[in-house]
């Protein structure tokens, strides 16, 4: 009999009554419950009570019953004006608290221009104007007001407070804007917040988000500015505000839209403006700055392709809700993001390093801005000859069509270099892949690079390790199978390992342009060198490493929160990194963001001429930039190879093992199992080769790439053999497929 009764019971619960969506909200809200609350309470996804409070779906047995009774008590706690009389105000219930004239947020640290205002290449962040205030719905029905108070599930609404107290903020650096079918606009915020976003227009939601969403992040430098606060809009809320869904071929071409479009009229007539990139999937939506503040707020438009997939999978595609949790982690632990991972990668040096601070008073008791030691500083710099593109103006002397040679350029990039298999790799069963985390990051950290002084040419100097520069040396004379390990002479097995020198791993033949890092490693390995030649910088600095410690401390947080921790030991390492991302996708994004901020922040150091209409010998835009720098690209870069090489070569010292391919920082060993221990010799104590490979999460160690058969890289390499060329397993050896044909280039 009692399992009929448990039966009738479940039906019952099955068909629970629920209040409107609305309703459910608000009751939730009105108890200052959080989604991610309510969510772990019933056992289900944030996104999925989202969906319950937006009408979206139903909620199903078992939550279904157990949703049903946190409502009817909290609807017990906070009735509606229907259902009581006379309401009592509850001491625990949100109360709206208007702001006072006096709750403005102070100005950033050192005078800004009257005048300055962001530019196309301006994505430096800075604080919200005026008054940020976020209220609640009232606890009983009243007349709406013209511009209604934004709706938060997170805490009692309250006057904003001063950045010093961290609540001029407290909604966070962002929003994901979504809209439903009655043209109802939801903001999403980080840890589960709602917000109910009233405006009409695009000015209006501008407006808006300046005067009330409390919006933005806190400088990461004290000479730095505060983030803008950005709006993620999805393709709903694209449509309710105006702006087209998605952009037409031609618009994709340009980048932006059209002038005269009807979204951009509405913004000229409100006085806002646009930055030069004009309203294109990342915008920046601003005024003149005024009395020490910029007015500025940035638009994020994934259906736009803002969200490239090579750095955020496919976060465009996520719910809104999950949306704001992928951007939200990666805005607290990196930044917010101000345009691509490499914009974003770029600006963080800049938000961590900032280039000018407030001076000391002056007589008058005024402060100015100056030059902060440690910066790169606020003027662009013309790099050497030998650092600059091809087509720099620096060059525009130079024949039409003169091909520059390793004694004319500097060349320094990632290892691209393959060779045959010995007939003794042949008999072995596996290729196995090893993959530096952050190689460039580790690379940056401790770099020392010229900061704001210009390049000094000198003739025959003395070469010097501690000064950063372009060095005209000849290192055809440095025997790569004849290296000094630590303090004794090692003699190695012939072109079996890669140059240092070279990214093509091939010997250098005469003098070349070296930045200072690959020099050093030269001597490192017990050899004179003799420059010809060099530009050098007398002021100098590790400009990056701020930098570095703040991607590292992302990604390492990031992949704890994945099961993945540092210091396991090498089998559990192993165990934990299989599968990680299935773990919790929307972290596996963050994670991937992170190393496309790295890459691509440093490739930014020497963006090229895009577009066209340029022509050879003149200037571009990123070379008004003063963090247009090849030269410290190229010291990372060369300070990455080098790490690379140093380890093969203490690996191939100890145990006899050569790397058959190296791309960038994967480099694939033939072994006799599959694993990574079958490769790195690891003792009892977990202890393996010093300054060879070292398994683990932190950057500068490594992981396992991939694995396939030593059959399957004999038949790569045959099937792509021609002019000469050796295929690089390395770029294969993650899935196993031969996409493209490798050229050796």
């Amino acid at each position: 009999m009692s399992e009929l009764f448990d039966a009738v019971d479940a039906l019952v619960a099955s068909r629970s009554s629920l209040p409107p969506p609305a309703e459910r909200r608000r009751l939730r809200q009105a108890h200052a419950l959080t989604l991610d609350e309510v969510a772990a309470a019933l056992g289900v996804r944030r996104a999925t009570v989202g969906d319950w409070e937006m009408g979206k779906t139903e909620p199903r047995p078992p939550q279904r019953d157990a949703y049903a009774r946190l409502l009817k008590q909290l609807a017990q706690l906070y009735p509606t004006a229907e259902s009581t009389e006379a309401p009592q105000e509850d001491a625990a219930a949100p109360q709206t608290v208007p702001p006072t004239a006096s709750e403005t947020l102070p100005a950033p640290t050192g005078p800004e221009p009257e005048a300055a205002a962001p530019t196309a290449s301006d994505t430096t962040t800075a604080a919200p104007a005026g008054p940020a205030t976020a209220s609640r719905r009232p606890a009983t029905k009243k007349a709406a007001p013209a511009n209604p108070p934004a709706t938060t599930s997170r805490k009692k609404a309250a006057p904003a407070p001063t950045p010093a107290s961290g609540g001029a903020y407290a909604h966070g650096p962002l929003l994901v804007l979504d809209a439903d079918a009655d043209r109802n606009v939801t903001g999403y915020g980080i840890g589960g917040l709602i917000l109910d976003v009233p405006a009409k227009t695009l000015p209006a939601l501008v407006e808006w988000t300046l005067a009330e969403a409390r919006l933005g992040a806190e400088r990461l430098h004290g000479s730095g500015k505060d983030a803008d606060p950005l709006l993620v809009l999805t393709k709903a809320a694209c449509e309710r505000y105006g702006l087209p869904a998605e952009l037409s071929h031609e618009e994709r071409l340009a980048g932006r839209l059209p002038e005269g479009h009807k979204v951009l009229k509405q913004l000229q007539r409100a006085e806002w403006k646009l930055t030069k990139r004009g309203l294109g999937p990342w915008a920046r939506i601003y005024r003149p700055a005024h009395g020490g503040r910029r007015q500025c707020v940035q638009l994020c438009i994934p259906s736009w392709h803002a969200l490239d997939d090579r750095a955020w999978g496919h976060a465009a595609r996520l719910d809104p809700a999950e949306l704001a949790r992928v951007l939200g982690l990666y805005a607290q632990r990196v930044m917010t993001p101000v345009g691509s991972a490499a914009v974003t990668g770029l600006q963080l040096m800049i938000a961590l390093n900032p280039p000018t601070r407030a001076s000391e008073p002056d007589a008058d008791g005024r402060r100015h801005r100056e030059h902060r030691p440690g910066s790169l500083g606020t003027e662009p710099m013309d790099p050497a000859p030998c650092e600059a593109t091809d087509g720099h103006p620096v060059l525009a002397d130079l024949p039409r069509f003169h091909v520059r040679g390793p004694d004319e350029k500097l060349f320094e990039e990632a290892y691209d270099w393959a060779r045959d298999l010995t007939d003794a790799e042949c008999t072995k069963r596996h290729l196995v892949g090893l993959d530096v985390n952050l190689a460039f990051a580790a690379a940056a950290n401790g770099s020392v690079v010229g900061l704001a002084s210009p390049p000094v040419h000198v003739t025959a100097p003395a070469f010097d390790a501690a000064l950063p520069g372009s060095w005209l040396v000849d290192l055809s004379h440095v025997d790569p199978n004849r290296v000094k390990v630590g303090k004794q002479w090692r003699d190695l097995d012939g072109d079996l390992l890669p140059s240092p020198f070279t990214p093509t791993g091939q010997r250098p033949e005469g003098p070349a342009w070296y930045a200072t890092p690959t020099v050093a490693y030269a001597v490192e390995l017990g050899y004179e060198v003799a420059p010809l030649e060099a530009w050098v910088r007398s002021e100098s600095g590790r400009f990056l490493d701020g930098w570095y410690k703040r991607l590292r401390d992302a990604y390492v947080t990031t992949m704890a929160e994945l099961g993945v921790a540092e210091k396991l030991p090498p089998a559990e390492f192993l165990e934990a990194m299989d599968g990680y991302k299935s773990r919790d996708p929307e972290l596996g994004i963050v994670v991937d963001a992170v190393k496309m901020t790295v890459k691509g922040g440093i490739g930014k150091l020497r963006e090229k001429a895009r577009g066209g209409g340029w022509k050879p010998g003149q200037p571009w835009p990123a070379l008004a930039r003063p963090t247009w720098r090849p030269d410290i690209r190229a010291a990372v870069i060369s300070r990455a190879r080098v790490n690379m090489h140093r380890k093969m070569l203490h690996l191939a010292a100890a145990t006899g093992q050569y790397p058959v391919a190296v791309l960038s920082d994967c480099a694939v060993y033939a072994a006799d199992g599959p694993s990574p221990l079958d490769v790195l010799p690891y003792d009892t104590d977990g202890r393996t080769v010093p300054g060879s490979f070292r398994l683990g999460v932190s950057p500068g160690m490594v992981k396992h790439e991939g694995t396939q058969s030593v059959l399957w890289g004999a038949d790569v390499l045959e099937q792509l053999a021609g002019d000469g060329h050796v295929a690089n397993l390395a770029r294969y050896i993650k899935t196993g497929e031969v996409t493209t044909k490798d050229t050796g280039e």
